[in-house]
């Protein structure tokens, strides 16, 4: 029987997306946490999450929890908006000695910052469907004008590497140009593909408007985490990296690459048996 929830300050941090998104997030907790080593999944048979059901959405990110910690990972990342927002309560019920660290929408950063009280957030509709989302704003939004734009398309423009093409510049200016009509100061990346594409989206936006990406708060808090429980690397490790796709390998390290220039072979894994 696997020991699961069980890690040791040797074994590596598990990080999971539905694609490469996620590595936005894995690269901000190498750059702060170097000793760590990790493990990335990016469940790239079953992309984009936010057009499945939740039930679907909770099943899925149960089977890459049971396999990152089938290989030893002492903590998970759910480096998803949109899972966070629909599995990540599941989880910690249905693997309670786990220790999950989530993505929610940077909604209180852009509170917390803004000069006009008005703010603009991108995800995925799934994102905004979820109660994580209305919680949020219940939390912290009372006061302020907070709009909202999902964004369809985005995800796909990431995963293909059209980070700066026509046809994505011309996505964001349709979603993003409500948000400018509105006045925004502040832009919430609320879905973790989205900080690939910060050089566009700041060039569109203009110097106004600051974009609030949450991968290093997100970072921060891992490392809490693992201070709490005991689990950090020996700060003299160097921290070694394995990367896993349900998908195509060779394709999923070609963008890990153009993405964060990581060069470490990707392995092929299946969920189910």
């Amino acid at each position: 029987m696997q020991n699961l929830g069980r890690g040791s300050k040797a074994t590596p941090i598990g990080v999971f997306d539905s694609g490469v998104g996620g590595l936005s997030v894995w690269r901000e907790i190498v750059r702060q946490l170097p000793a760590e080593d990790t493990l990335y999944f990016a469940d790239q048979a079953h992309i984009p999450y936010g057009q499945r059901s939740l039930d679907e959405v909770r099943r899925l990110t149960e089977d890459v929890t049971r396999f990152l910690l089938g290989q030893d990972a002492k903590l998970i990342v759910v480096a998803c908006n949109t899972a966070s927002g629909a599995a990540l309560h599941a989880l910690r019920e249905k693997f309670p000695e786990v220790p999950f660290v989530g993505m929610e929408p940077a909604v209180k950063p852009a509170v917390e910052h803004t000069r006009t009280g008005i703010i603009g957030v991108i995800a995925t509709a799934a994102t905004f469907q979820g109660d994580l989302f209305a919680r949020l704003v219940q939390r912290f939004g009372n006061g302020f004008d907070i709009h909202t734009q999902a964004c369809p398309g985005l995800v796909e423009a990431v995963e293909a590497g059209a980070l700066d093409t026509p046809e994505t510049e011309s996505l964001l200016r349709r979603y993003l140009t409500p948000l400018l009509d509105a006045g925004i100061d502040q832009l919430v990346l609320g879905c973790t593909h989205y900080p690939f594409l910060s050089p566009l989206i700041q060039r569109i936006v203009g110097p106004e408007v600051r974009l609030i990406d949450p991968a290093p708060a997100v970072a921060r808090q891992v490392e809490r985490v693992l201070t709490q429980r005991d689990l950090l690397a020996p700060p003299e490790q160097i921290g070694q990296h394995r990367f896993y796709t349900s998908g195509d390998p060779a394709q999923f390290a070609a963008m890990a690459h153009m993405l964060t220039g990581a060069k470490h072979m990707t392995r092929k894994a299946s969920l189910l048996p």
